[in-house]
């Protein structure tokens, strides 16, 4: 291309904030669509079903009302036969670690199967969020968009989170939410400037597209409830957030520990989900407030037209027990709106005993039930920022703005001390991994000690003399330590030149004394299975420079050592070898680019 023309041609900066507003300008527009399917499947099975089968005439035919949420786990079977694995469950999980961990590379088919298990998943009662599925959906397009420009990992993971914050915004009506819901929680709260600008943009058109189809109206409309006295309101929040953050604690533990149980349970895959619907069915039978994502009842409690106080309390429970019990058998859906639901009705329990014991000195219930959404969100996420602004945005309300920064952040803070993991990342921690920690971390974890073990062992027997031992130390060299093995050719213990220094100018003493009086029998060693970031640890804590790796604790035949230098090495050659990849692969880029320019 002549240099003259490539003046014309936009800077990467240029390039990439138009990229992120393609980005959002389709995000917005596959909102339209999925809110559309949502709404066509809630309305042919859900709203159709209840007048075919005449549950709303009530007695009896109550009882058929589980047929409705079934019916959509029945028709999701064919979409889990033809992508088996991508379908069922709570998957944010998964798409976290392909943007953390992984290349950022994701199929196109997620944008299909993401919308389709969705509809059928909440649009026919069964209790979950839209949120997670639209930014994974939003990802999808930002993978999309940066594989089709060929972009190295680094700039798909900014395209990938942009497609997230896109979903979000425009989901909700909140570009502010959306941008920190990518920097929070898909970014892990790492980003540079050109990133950031990145979501900005994308949320921005994400958002003019929703607005220009389905108007500019906040989601929760509320009346503009304020503090009424501070001194009296403010320690009555701070007490909320305590019990928020319990709350959201006993609600993630017990999501996983559900899910577990039905991954136990004796029972065919694709029949799990419609157990589950069948259970979620059979609690709407009484409380019909817990299907689908809860928005209706939501803007009720909101409003002060059902805050009835054991009504609220009781469905605290019920909610987090049939979102459990829906992603957990296998339904597809997010956390998120079950979250604001269940913030919302422990905000409006709290309000309503707030304000029947000081009427006159606190807002009503609705006042308290609109903080509690931000606060449980914050708590169950571990991201109080999207938590705010997310509440300022759907509800349009400044004047709770105090109260809802405070209990979010005290609600965080109360459930990192008591449950270190958010919703999204137990996962990762069953794993022994700590995504918050990076790719560095996530590399020396997935780098199994066997690869850089030494199998040039030098064993010492623990019926050797100290002369014996000390020929040992002069035919090695480099070696300090040895293992001290019995009869049986097991590792017993370890020695070093630290161990005979007190006796090493007494000869008498050096051909009494044997090896196995003198080893330190309490020896720490590894498993070829272990991973280095383990091993480092040990190193940095114990002061060590060389560790025995055993066959198994159960049997302690050494297999090899495992030194400082060498793990460090594996690791140097193993950073060096993806980041060659990566250079090679802008490299390929360019050249490319340069070609097409010819």
């Amino acid at each position: 291309m002549p240099a003259r023309l490539k003046v014309f041609l936009p800077g990467e900066k240029t390039a990439l904030i138009v990229t992120a507003a393609i980005i959002g300008l389709l995000a917005g527009l596959v909102i339209i669509v999925f809110r559309g399917t949502v709404a066509l499947v809630h309305e042919q099975i859900f709203v159709r079903g209840h007048e075919l089968l005449r549950i709303n005439e009530g007695g009896w035919r109550r009882l058929l009302l589980p047929l409705l949420p079934m019916s959509g786990m029945l028709l999701l079977i064919p979409l889990s036969l033809l992508f088996p694995g991508k379908v069922n469950g709570y998957g944010f999980t998964k798409f976290l670690r392909k943007v953390n961990l992984e290349d950022g590379v994701i199929k196109a088919e997620n944008i299909f199967i993401k919308i389709a298990a969705t509809a059928l998943t909440i649009g026919t009662g069964n209790s979950a969020g839209v949120e997670g599925p639209i930014a994974q959906i939003g990802g999808a397009l930002g993978s999309q968009v940066g594989q089709r420009l060929r972009v190295s990992s680094s700039r798909m993971k900014v395209y990938v989170a942009a497609g997230c914050a896109a979903g979000v915004a425009g989901m909700f009506n909140a570009p502010l939410a959306g941008v920190f819901f990518a920097a929070e929680i898909i970014l892990l709260g790492t980003y540079e400037m050109s990133s950031f600008s990145a979501l900005v943009i994308a949320s921005a058109m994400s958002t003019v597209v929703s607005r220009a189809w389905f108007g500019a109206a906040p989601a929760f409309p509320i009346p503009p409830y304020q503090i009424v006295n501070p001194v009296a309101e403010l320690p009555l929040y701070t007490v909320m957030a305590v019990l928020v953050g319990a709350a959201a604690v006993l609600h993630i533990r017990f999501f996983y520990w559900l899910r577990d149980r039905f991954a136990e349970l004796p029972l065919h895959g694709q029949l799990k989900p419609i157990l589950g619907a069948f259970l979620v069915g059979c609690i709407g039978i009484l409380f019909p407030q817990v299907m689908g994502d809860g928005y209706h009842f939501i803007e009720q409690v909101l409003t002060d037209k059902d805050t009835v106080l054991w009504t609220l309390a009781a469905l605290v429970v019920l909610k987090s027990v049939a979102t459990a019990i829906t992603l957990g058998s296998g339904g597809a859906g997010g956390v998120f709106a079950p979250s604001l639901f269940i913030g919302a009705m422990i905000g409006g329990s709290f309000g309503s005993i707030a304000h029947t014991l000081l009427p006159h000195q606190t807002a009503s219930p609705g006042a308290y039930a609109t903080v509690g959404i931000g606060a449980f969100l914050a708590a169950v996420t571990h991201a109080p920022m999207t938590a705010i602004f997310l509440l300022f945005e759907m509800t349009g309300n400044y004047a709770i703005i105090v109260p809802a920064m405070l209990t979010a952040i005290l609600g965080t803070v109360v459930a990192e001390k008591l449950h270190s993991d958010s919703i999204d990342t137990v996962d990762f921690t069953r794993e022994g991994i700590d995504i918050h920690n990076g790719l560095e971390v996530a590399v020396l974890k997935a780098i199994k000690v066997g690869r850089a073990i030494s199998e040039e062992v030098n064993f010492v027997t623990e019926t050797a003399n100290i002369n014996q031992l000390l020929n040992l130390f002069a035919m090695t060299g480099d070696s300090f330590y040895f293992p001290v093995v019995n009869h049986a050719g097991r590792m017993v213990g370890m020695v070093s030149m630290q161990d005979v220094r007190t006796i090493l100018h007494d000869e008498d003493l050096r051909c009494c004394h044997l090896v196995g009086g003198i080893c330190s029998r309490d020896v720490i060693a590894l498993t070829p299975d272990d991973n280095l970031f383990d091993a480092i640890q040990l190193f940095d804590f114990k002061g060590l420079e060389e560790i025995p790796v055993v066959e198994s604790m159960d049997d302690k035949w050494v297999v090899g050592m495992l030194r400082r230098r060498d793990a460090l090495a594996l690791y140097n050659r193993e950073v060096l070898r993806r980041g060659i990849r990566e250079k090679a692969e802008e490299i390929r880029i360019l050249c490319s680019s340069a070609q097409e320019g010819r």
